[in-house]
């Protein structure tokens, strides 16, 4: 798959106001400073189409963005990547918290085109409580998911390989099923484009559904 556009659509700040749409569209989602912006301007080739910052908490609405993508045939494709707020230590009021939380479940479990969750999780660290409760919730809500490790850069292989493993093997010990996961490097592009490849294999996947219909 060839993604040969993507473009800012709009950022709402409730579920209820987000657009209308009949494309599938997949959320991005993890821990405060995961590198959630990063990993998704590298998966459409931009430098600024989501916006980094150091900065725990910048992203407090839901964002979306409109993908345009061929794979080899003459038609487009058009689909959505959303940029949802992270989870974990921003530091905002109880309140605020709250009211993230409650616009982060309604749009997970009320979004009718959304096809996938990807969690993203950072490599350079041992599985971490707040990233097993997240993934937790999602199974108990029958909610896909797709594990990204990001910033495997930033730490030796082996680290990271063992963080990796001990994530999959606690998973293993609680659910029947394991998440597909990537392990990626918005800086030097590793990963990447067998991200691409897993979206690329889900609006395959939605267009034969809505086909068959």
């Amino acid at each position: 798959m060839k993604i040969t556009k993507a473009t800012y659509l709009i950022s709402s700040p409730s579920f209820d106001l987000c657009p209308k749409l009949q494309a599938p569209e997949y959320a991005f989602i993890g821990r405060s400073n995961v590198g959630k912006s990063s990993i998704i301007n590298a998966i459409v080739q931009q430098k600024n189409l989501a916006k980094t910052s150091g900065t725990p908490g910048k992203t407090q609405l839901i964002n979306h963005f409109e993908i345009t993508s061929n794979s080899g045939a003459k038609i487009s494709d058009k689909w959505y990547i959303v940029d949802l707020p992270g989870y974990g230590f921003a530091k905002v009021s109880q309140s605020s918290r709250r009211r993230w939380e409650q616009m982060i479940e309604n749009y997970l479990r009320k979004r009718p085109n959304l096809c996938r969750v990807f969690v993203l999780i950072d490599s350079r660290h041992a599985p971490q409580k707040i990233d097993l409760e997240f993934i937790e919730q999602m199974y108990q809500w029958e909610i896909p998911i797709t594990l990204i490790f990001t910033k495997s850069d930033k730490e030796k292989p082996g680290v990271v390989a063992r963080n990796v493993k001990a994530m999959m093997d606690t998973l293993k010990e609680n659910f029947a099923f394991l998440p597909e996961a990537f392990v990626t490097s918005a800086e030097k592009k590793e990963g990447v484009a067998e991200v691409i490849a897993c979206l690329d294999r889900y609006n395959q996947l939605y267009k034969d559904e809505i086909n068959n219909i």
